[in-house]
């Protein structure tokens, strides 16, 4: 039996975890869960799973939980980043599953590895803004990041069991998102409604926006630089838009191996919690008879350059990737909230790494700090770019 901790049970991949779990009732077992806003969604959640402890984002959150529960269970409740940092280092727990976003989701993810967890990463801040100290915390405590994301879960796949001198270069697939075919004109219109239209995977609002802009793809490709240990010249993104092939490796004989799967989240978190096993799917397998032709077309950097943004971001190193997510997140935001235009999306991010001054990600506080600062620069440049009705 695996002992699981999940922060950010409500959402898209935390209730893909959770149906993982019931579908594995007597090797998984839920011990700790954590969400932001959506008490009611907790609730129903802790009254089924009965984890040990339960966690809202907020000490206000926590009250809304503990009064949608009612009386009687033995669930604790908390809330705030402490509620946070005890679901995440929950004695019970072997593994934790990590979809919570920002800088919280990275102070609970360091707790977990200092405690010794297991983490199944799917996170994609945790590691563009703090790469170098998770991966060195994870070192030194000798704890596994298991990559829960579809593209960096079959990476792991591919290169299980072979030495980092084989690899040549990871080849990343992406789906292109909804305006691949666009014009550069088309983008100036397209408006919140069209870029949550993904066209083969759910998932959340901002993730889905970065799909569109592939600014989704180039903090994959800054993670793939700390997970697999490869340079930036070493990771390649192609779009493949039927989003069957997961990702591919490059070996230094010129063999290229694939991981191949259907399009459910459920399938890379269950790797992770079985690892280093495999275990039954209660999926459909992949049926390449019907599957039809499989496209793999290169990226167009003019029309999409949160990629090259991304790629700078990681040749530059230190802490231009922490400007890089945090204006990129203020960015999708204003979009979202039909207050920035799609294309001025890269407008944002680029003028904020340009003004800032790239220090080493030495401390969690050179992270905070810097996150901070960028969040604020990237606000005020989004406010004079903003959308007049």
């Amino acid at each position: 039996m695996k002992r699981l901790a999940i922060l950010g049970s409500t959402g898209s991949i935390g209730r893909s975890a959770l149906a993982v779990v019931d579908a594995h009732p007597s090797r998984l077992e839920v011990v700790a869960l954590a969400a932001g806003e959506n008490a009611a969604l907790l609730a129903d959640q802790v009254r089924r799973y009965r984890p040990e402890v339960a966690a809202m984002a907020t000490s206000e959150g926590a009250d809304r939980l503990r009064a949608a529960c009612g009386a009687g269970g033995s669930t604790r409740m908390t809330g705030g980043a402490e509620g946070l940092i005890a679901v995440a280092t929950h004695p019970s727990a072997d593994i934790v599953i990590c979809a919570s976003a920002g800088t919280a989701g990275l102070d609970a993810v360091l707790a977990a590895i200092e405690a010794g967890k297991t983490i199944a990463l799917a996170n994609k801040e945790v590691l563009v803004m703090a790469g170098a100290l998770v991966t060195d915390a994870a070192r030194r405590r000798g704890v596994a990041i298991l990559p829960v994301d579809s593209e960096h879960n079959a990476v792991h796949q591919c290169v299980h069991g072979r030495a980092r001198e084989e690899i040549r270069r990871l080849i990343l697939t992406a789906s292109g998102g909804p305006f691949r075919e666009f014009t550069p004109a088309a983008l100036e219109q397209v408006g919140p409604d069209q870029a949550l239209r993904h066209p083969t995977w759910q998932m959340g609002r901002k993730i889905t926006v970065d799909s569109a802009t592939l600014m989704n793809k180039g903090l994959e490709v800054i993670e793939a630089h700390w997970l697999f240990g490869v340079s930036a010249d070493q990771i390649e993104v192609v779009i493949h838009p039927q989003s069957i092939v997961h990702s591919m490796v490059e070996l230094l004989d010129g063999s290229v191996i694939a991981q191949l799967g259907v399009t459910d989240m459920r399938l890379p978190i269950q790797y992770a919690c079985s690892y280093p096993e495999r275990w039954d799917g209660a999926l459909p397998a992949l049926d390449l008879s019907t599957a039809g032709r499989l496209e793999f077309h290169p990226p167009d950097r003019e029309r999409f350059p949160c990629l090259d943004l991304a790629y700078r971001a990681l040749r530059a190193g230190g802490t231009l990737a922490v400007a890089l997510n945090a204006a990129n997140e203020i960015a999708v935001d204003a979009f979202l909230e039909g207050k920035l235009g799609f294309t001025s999306i890269p407008t944002v991010i680029e003028r904020t790494m340009n003004a800032h001054a790239v220090e080493s990600v030495s401390t969690l506080d050179v992270v905070r700090r810097v996150d901070g600062w960028a969040h604020a620069y990237a606000r005020a440049i989004a406010g004079e770019l903003e959308l007049t009705v």
